[in-house]
């Protein structure tokens, strides 16, 4: 019994001196608690105070989006039938009639043209899942460009790196169940990227579409995988990142009284509670008018699927646009091998998609190696004050969009009226050349905006008014800034580069060292250098110069 309970019943009693009876909604409440604990976790945690921050929307948008992929997703599972068995449209819509089609095609349409709402479920449903792949990429950018992985988080990190790969098979199984002439075109591609694996890539191909392609079980498969096995994972994996999001609590941003021990923000019942609700229906309704104004997928103007026809236009979601990417713009290379046909031109671009995604995985534990750093942070970091990781993350989004434009670029191609083989070179050249431009330009930006924090923080803001001197000279007055702006701009660290000192000590002897430590050496100077920052300025140098006249 809890000791609220114990209190109120003690406090109350009939007049013949006998305790009274609680209610019936207190005696089952009562009666939970005494098993679950639910009062007493309740009273530890829903008072639990939450940073306020518009970046932080970014994961409730992930939240809410998934939840309505799920709702949306049960009820077209009550209409979908994924067969491949193939019967002949006579259904509502005039265009297709008499045309062979699969029975899951045939569905789809269906769904689209004689559900009540049902097209307008579809379009929902595709749209919160494109909204969801995006807003989890941007999620996973503003950790990244912040900071927010550091210790305790790194786990989380891969939490959330799970969900976005999770989300990219997610959506490649989903829109390619309808067996229309464009995700049919998809899964030929997969297929043949399958193919190019060396010695096993006939096996893997087979096993998955049981025999040759297309085959009929390829579409039951990939129900099974994205109405139950992918859903499940993520879901345990979102309840997982939520978990931790709770004990860790959001990093902040560098403020007045904002430490490394405290929280400033509001708490989570009522305030928190009461926006991410209101969030939750606002998401929700700009998906609905996207769904109701904006078509997407409109299956029955591409038509089903048959493995001798393709369509000009035919790419994936922009989300697999840079696997795809990878493999349109490689020279088509190959070589015989041990009696082995190996296709390095699809195979190389088809390993270096997971390899890329990879190195973001290990990102965080690869920083903490290098800097040495296992403290706990909870202070997020503005991008400026790590120029470095911020340029590697630029480069990295920079890569991203010039493969994309490779995966559309017969649609670049035809919307732009250009030579394709151009835009495929342009693309070649690109991939090496533009995210090396993107960090070294991003570094210089970042760069240049930590000179303007030091000269802002030493001088003041500009005011605009102009004053005339004693001598005769005019200068502008410059505002001071406040304690707090003063704190933001200088509260972060800047950490020397570690060094390995001297290899040879006073008595000659050379100190052996491993290249392990060099490498770090080297990597801790591009991230910390004396080029990596410019050094903020000292309470003597502000002291000093607002101590004067401001000039």
């Amino acid at each position: 019994m809890s000791d609220r309970t114990r209190r109120a019943r003690d406090g109350a009693a009939k007049a013949d001196g006998r305790p009274a009876e609680p209610p019936a909604g207190e005696r089952i409440a009562d009666w939970a608690d005494s098993r679950l604990g639910i009062y007493g976790l309740a009273k530890a945690n829903m008072r639990k105070i939450f940073p306020d921050h518009w970046s932080f929307m970014l994961g409730e948008i992930c939240l809410y989006s998934f939840l309505i992929l799920i709702l949306t997703g049960v009820y077209l599972t009550l209409f979908f039938e994924p067969s491949a068995a193939e019967v002949v449209y006579h259904g509502s819509y005039e265009p297709l009639k008499g045309v062979l089609m699969t029975r899951a095609f045939e569905s789809t349409v269906e769904i689209s043209t004689e559900v009540r709402g049902g097209l307008l479920i579809r379009q929902i449903h595709h749209w919160a899942a494109l909204v969801f792949v995006a807003a989890m990429l941007v999620h996973m950018m503003r950790v990244f460009f912040t900071g927010a992985y550091r210790k305790p988080r790194e786990i989380n990190w891969l939490f959330g790196w799970t969900l976005l790969m999770l989300g990219l098979i997610t959506g490649l199984t989903g829109y390619s169940l309808p067996d229309d002439l464009l995700s049919g075109t998809g899964i030929r591609f997969a297929q043949g990227a399958i193919l190019s694996v060396p010695v096993v890539g006939s096996y893997l191909s087979f096993f998955l579409f049981g025999g040759e392609f297309p085959g009929t079980d390829i579409i039951p498969r990939l129900y099974s995988v994205h109405i139950l096995l992918l859903p499940g994972i993520m879901l345990g994996l979102v309840v997982a990142h939520l978990i931790l999001v709770f004990v860790h609590k959001h990093t902040q941003f560098a403020g007045p009284g904002r430490t490394e021990r405290n929280v400033v923000g509001a708490p989570f019942l009522p305030v928190y509670i009461a926006k991410a609700g209101g969030f939750f229906f606002l998401v929700f309704g700009v998906l609905a008018i996207m769904g109701a104004v904006a078509t997407i997928n409109p299956v029955w103007v591409i038509g089903p699927y048959r493995p001798d026809l393709v369509g000009t236009g035919a790419q994936p979601d922009w989300y697999l646009g840079f696997s795809e990417g990878l493999i349109r713009v490689m020279p088509a290379w190959e070589i015989d091998a041990f009696g082995h046909t190996l296709q390095l031109g699809v195979f190389i671009p088809f390993s270096l998609f997971p390899l890329v995604m990879a190195a973001i995985a290990v990102y965080p534990f690869v920083e903490a190696w290098i800097t040495g750093d296992k403290r706990e942070h909870h202070i997020a970091e503005r991008p400026r004050n790590n120029p470095t990781r911020t340029g590697l993350g630029v480069a990295w989004l920079s890569l991203y969009g010039v493969c994309l434009i490779g995966g559309g670029n017969d649609i670049v191609a035809t919307h732009f009226h250009l030579s394709i083989n151009a835009i495929t070179w342009f693309v070649r050249i690109g991939i090496l050349v533009v995210p090396v431009l993107a960090f070294v330009v991003t570094r210089r930006i970042c760069l240049g905006l930590q000179r303007r924090d030091r000269d802002v923080v030493l001088h003041g803001r500009e005011s605009g008014t102009i004053k005339r001197l004693p001598h005769g000279e005019y200068v502008e007055v410059h505002t001071p800034l406040t304690p707090g702006e003063l704190y933001t701009r200088t509260a972060h660290e800047q950490p020397p580069a570690i060094e390995l000192g001297p290899t040879v000590d006073a008595n000659g002897v050379r100190r052996r060292v491993r290249p392990a430590d060099r490498l770090r050496a080297r990597l801790s100077r591009g991230l910390y250098g004396p080029d990596a920052h410019i050094p903020k300025p000292t309470a003597e140098e502000h002291r000093a110069l607002q101590g004067g006249d401001h000039h």
